[in-house]
């Protein structure tokens, strides 16, 4: 059995960040566990065609967390990054407009404005109905019926589950009140009115992909990273992991950021709560590239289309210095569905996306209410079930960190 004071199991960007936010406070007593043999978790990267590919999808570092990117500029300095005001689009039929929708309903026909904005004004968010507890109904609420049956119904679809109604609502209120006269104005005034979405503006490496600064966070601590070291078994008495490989660490702390179903097994815990843990889902992605230049100046543009197996599309030449093609999106359940030219180049993402189910938030504060007391953390998107996009993730290892170091 090997003994150490912090044991952080996966190296992406919350146990990358954690492990070197204790490197800063002068603590050496840590070991990272990586199953896999680089770092960056879902945002690792690849060289593909010439130029770098991002395998987990589209991922940008946001410029809302000024104290995040500090740190984060430590490792890759601010002057190997390009600042881009984002660009994207939704694929409605024949006619490509901005997003979000409700802020561009002018880029439409006349005929189809008025239908827009008649739906709007009939929605239960804007009439003062109740809120429906079932995730479809609740999205006609918000967005009237047009704009959910023509674009988020299928959209979430196609990304989440064929069954929509597995999920909660308990995490749809960061979606912004669809107003209907903010929309009414945009139409007038044929500009966007409302709340920006997020990633308004962002930052991606010059001459890398978005996997570089992982890496670089992961050579700051070399010698306190294991890989192809997969943590299988947790005992939460004796507050230790075994690995695949049989071995045994034991630790005064203990924080995971990798998914809780990725355990064979937990000791040390209730029974109820251990098997609670099963009923957490999430959705894998297959990331493809296509080598096609795209005519378009958008970042990314989303596809609600059923009948087009990919729900997003990554126009990396329009941000990746010196690239061409594109990358398409797809949840894993969907690449059958469809032919598709299989010499393209691939990556299957096993976890993507937590699925927000109902039930899923008592099921994690069960969770991490029992495993904190005992100082075992779960950190991040998998170690909090979270959809947390990595500069959020990268703040709460540093919270994190201050609390604990």
């Amino acid at each position: 059995m090997k003994q150490i004071k912090y044991l952080i199991l996966g190296a992406g960007p919350a146990g990358l960040a954690f492990a070197n936010m204790l490197k800063r406070k002068k603590e050496n007593s840590f070991l990272v566990l990586e199953k896999e043999a680089e770092a960056g978790g879902l945002c690792r990267s690849a060289m593909v065609d010439g130029s770098y590919f991002d395998i987990g999808g589209g991922h940008f570092l946001d410029v809302k967390r000024p104290e995040v990117n500090k740190f984060l500029f430590e490792f890759m300095p601010q002057d190997e990054w390009n600042l881009f005001e984002r660009d994207s689009r939704i694929v409605m039929g024949n006619k490509t407009v901005s997003h979000p929708l409700e802020a561009n309903i002018w880029q439409f026909d006349l005929d189809t404005q008025v239908d827009y904005l008649s739906s709007i004004a009939k929605s239960g968010c804007n009439r003062g109905e109740p809120v429906p507890s079932k995730f479809v109904d609740w999205i006609v609420w918000k967005l009237g019926e047009k704009a959910a049956k023509e674009y988020m119904i299928p959209y979430n679809e196609k990304m989440f589950s064929n069954d929509l109604n597995e999920l909660g609502t308990y995490w749809l209120d960061k979606l912004p009140d669809v107003s209907f006269e903010d929309t009414l104005r945009s139409c007038l005034t044929k500009r966007p009115y409302g709340t920006q979405p997020g990633h308004a503006r962002f930052y991606y490496p010059k001459k890398y992909g978005y996997g570089e600064l992982w890496l670089r966070m992961a050579k700051s601590i070399e010698n306190h990273v294991l890989y192809h070291t997969q943590a299988e078994k947790m005992d939460c008495d004796a507050r230790s992991i075994t690995t695949a490989a049989g071995e045994i660490y034991k630790a005064e702390v203990i924080v995971t950021t990798i998914p809780w179903t990725e355990f064979k097994s937990i000791s040390g815990m209730p029974e109820e709560l251990a098997a609670s843990i099963r009923h957490l889902k999430s959705s894998a992605i297959e990331t493809r590239y296509v080598a096609e230049n795209l005519d378009t100046k958008a970042h990314w543009i989303y596809i609600p289309a059923l009948d087009i197996p990919y729900h997003r599309i990554l126009v990396r030449h329009n941000f990746c210095q010196g690239s061409k093609g594109y990358w398409t999106e797809t949840r894993s359940d969907r690449i059958s569905m469809f032919q598709q030219n299989n010499a393209c180049p691939r990556w299957i993402n096993p976890y993507a996306y937590p699925l927000n189910t109902i039930g899923k938030p008592e099921i994690i504060k069960n969770l991490l209410d029992y495993c904190t007391p005992r100082q075992i953390y779960g950190l991040g998107r998998w170690g909090e079930h979270s959809h947390y996009n990595s500069d959020v993730v990268v703040e709460l290892a540093m919270n994190l960190a201050h609390k604990l170091a």
